[in-house]
């Protein structure tokens, strides 16, 4: 139990503060809005808590504080805080109200919202946390860690973060906040000065000029995070990453360890290799043979690709390929235990659906020109609509439906980039806003938008998972969105564009689409985000082509918690689907305690060896994995383990005295050595 107490105060510069269980508190400085085009700190008097507190489905207890303005009655900020008994991370948002006619405003164009202030005077160390730069190596997102020096508090830098680390002797504290896009194009900033305060601003897009602050339209700011552990940075992400994997959102299915199956691998080789059309592999009799090949292997859920919708928008079965409406499809994927997943385009309406003739105020523009139609994978035209207006309510009802009539649970979102909409009147911005104010504001509440759909599909349909597909640049990442889902990390990684490798046009523009071990590097890299946030929310699609060597590596990468699996099912040997099939067994045994476990890595993605350990220390149970060309291997724990213990061929293990274990590895080949700790044989 850590028993965090949150004192709130109400003074400018200590709104709340944040006390551990022996006394050691940080406080936060109260929010400056601008209103009215003066700045208004939010100083308030008589706060009081809003009724009693609210048990989320996730166990956390939410908490609402409020307090007028001392220097104007008519300004209400409203504190939420929501906090698990376990856990030392709160998450608080703040919400500004008028009674009267109050207005948000900027200053030359720029926003003016400070969120939060904190001295770091006590902690001589700092770092920034980012999560969003796009890697064009292995294009992905990866995670970075930078080191903030004196020179940067003395010169005043500003950093995107999402995240501030910073520590001393005793302890360690965590800032961050819950929003998303690519690095550098930043829509909140931690600003440093000399003395060591830091703040939390936004940058651009966080409101418009003149957003009205009535009770219907009171602003509500984003999610943020605070935290403060006794001891060094390791127990402090190990408290983040818990509070990610259980707390962070009340859509828990989300961070359920399934085993995922995508049909486009297939249908895209079938494109580029054999000269098809995307959409001919999507019939109903190769998905019912899949379905069989998958069943064997150990999928959990599998995900029908685009091209199983007549047209996008109403999203109804396209019953030429599927004749019965997956009626059949879903009865197989039932009798085996496994879920359906469907592929969509949210942002889609094709230009006869009813969704479009529903919703034609809400189509995305641009620069003042009309919406054109486009083609979605083979199916009709198709416009955008834009998510900050009323349309997000009809996507979600849309997915609701499917649901209850289908029997879909889990739905991959594609093609969402974070610019898109400038039109006045959606929400982001009117007539009396310049085009770039309402894109900036589009982009900045689009990941919130997003969320707000996910939220209403998963209210009613708990278990419901929204993936949102994040395999090109230019999309919304950060810890935004997996307060509501969970991300699409990698499909087939680097273009040959990425190396600056010219090739001809009716060529495959993807490198790394073939068996062996370079594919798997490329999905291995982004794991270093697991120190922080739990593999199990980054999907990435592993191949599972014969032969045996390229299957292991592939397995033993999967089981690391991206759990993902795409290929032609129907050309895998028998020994192949029987491989999968016996390790992916062994995996599920211990698969939650892997999904818990912090990852660690000895050696470098792609070196000989590069070791990657998950076992969770409470139990010892989880798994070692060891990738490496031809020779032997050993690796030592660092932690006691189970002694029960299986090895793939080539590996022995014995246990040491102090309960660690030695595991010896012979390779004749490139290939990987898997070792899972607390199973059962089967």
């Amino acid at each position: 139990m850590f028993d965090t107490i949150i004192e709130v105060t109400g003074t400018a510069e200590q709104i709340w503060r944040y006390r551990t269980p022996v006394g050691r508190t940080v406080a936060l400085a109260a929010p400056v809005f601008q209103i009215g085009g003066v700045a208004r700190e939010a100083v308030l008097r008589e706060v009081r808590q809003v009724g009693e507190a609210r048990v989320l489905r996730n166990g956390c207890r939410e908490v609402v504080y409020a307090g007028a303005f001392v220097n104007d009655a008519t300004l209400t900020l409203e504190l939420i805080f929501r906090q698990a008994a376990d856990n030392p991370v709160i998450r608080f948002c703040y919400r500004l109200c008028s009674s009267g006619t109050h207005r948000l405003t900027k200053a030359g164009g720029s926003d003016q919202l400070r969120y939060l202030g904190v001295s770091l005077r006590h902690f001589p160390a700092v770092k920034e946390v980012a999560f969003s730069e796009f890697n064009e190596m292995v294009h992905s997102y990866v995670p970075a860690e930078n080191v903030l020096e004196a020179r940067h508090f003395a010169h005043e830098q500003r950093v995107m973060g999402p995240m501030l680390v910073g520590q001393n002797a005793e302890s360690t504290l965590l800032l961050a906040y819950e929003h998303g896009s690519q690095a550098p194009d930043a829509f909140l900033q931690f600003h440093m000065a000399a003395d060591r305060q830091v703040e939390l601003r936004a940058t651009k897009g966080n409101y418009f000029h003149g957003q009205p602050l009535d009770a219907e339209h009171a602003y509500q700011t984003i999610w943020m995070d605070m935290a403060m552990v006794d001891g060094n940075e390791d127990a402090l992400a190990g408290a983040f990453r818990t509070f990610i994997l259980k707390y962070q959102t009340e859509n828990s299915a989300s961070r359920r360890p399934y085993i995922f199956y995508n049909t486009w691998a297939f249908q895209e080789r079938n494109k580029c290799w054999n000269g098809q059309a995307y959409l001919d592999s999507m019939r109903q009799e190769r998905i019912m043979q899949e379905i069989e090949v998958a069943h064997r292997m150990g999928i959990d859920v599998f995900v029908l690709d685009t091209g199983w919708y007549e047209k996008t928008g109403d999203w109804q079965v396209d019953l030429q390929r599927f004749p019965d409406g997956l009626k059949s499809v879903k009865a197989k994927l039932d009798a085996y235990g496994m879920k359906l997943g469907l592929w969509f385009g949210p942002l889609h309406a094709a230009m006869s659906s009813r969704m479009l003739a529903a919703h034609a105020d809400c189509c995305m523009s641009q620069h003042g020109e009309a919406p054109r139609p486009f083609p979605v994978w083979e199916t009709e035209g198709s416009v955008n609509l834009c998510l900050t207006t009323r349309y997000a309510d009809g996507f979600a009802d849309e997915l609701i439906r499917l649901v209850r009539e289908v029997g879909v649970s889990y739905f991959k979102w594609d093609a969402i980039g974070q610019y898109g909409c400038d039109i006045d009147g959606h929400g982001h911005g009117g007539a009396e806003n310049s085009a770039r104010e309402r894109a900036e504001c589009y982009a900045f509440e689009l990941p919130r938008a997003m969320a707000h759909v996910v939220d209403r599909l998963c209210a009613a349909c708990p278990e419901a998972i929204v993936d949102f597909d994040v395999t090109e640049g230019g999309r919304c990442f950060g810890l935004g969105f997996l307060a509501a889902g969970k991300y699409f990390l990698i499909n087939n990684g680097p273009y040959y564009s990425n190396y600056n490798i010219p090739i001809p046009r009716e060529m495959w523009n993807n490198i790394f689409v073939h068996p062996g071990a370079a594919r798997p590097w490329v999905c291995r890299t982004p794991l270093a985000f697991d120190k922080w946030l739990p593999s199990v929310l980054f999907l990435t699609h592993y191949l599972p082509d014969d032969p045996a060597n390229s299957q292991r590596i592939n397995i033993a990468s999967l089981i690391l918690g991206q759990n993902g699996i795409w290929g032609d099912l129907l050309a895998i040997s028998e020994e192949g689907i029987a491989r999968f099939g016996q390790l992916l067994l062994l995996y599920k045994q211990v698969l939650d305690d892997i999904t818990r476990a912090t990852l660690r890595r000895s050696g470098q993605v792609s070196g000989s060896p590069e070791v990657y350990t998950k076992i969770d220390p409470a139990t010892g149970r989880g798994c070692v994995v060891l990738f490496a060309g031809p020779g032997e291997y050993h690796y030592l724990t660092a932690q006691r383990v189970d002694p029960r213990a299986w090895a793939s061929d080539g590996a022995t293990v014995s246990r040491n005295p102090d309960g660690t274990a030695l595991i010896r590895a012979q390779m004749t080949q490139a290939d990987a050595c898997i070792v899972l700790f607390g199973v059962e044989y089967v």
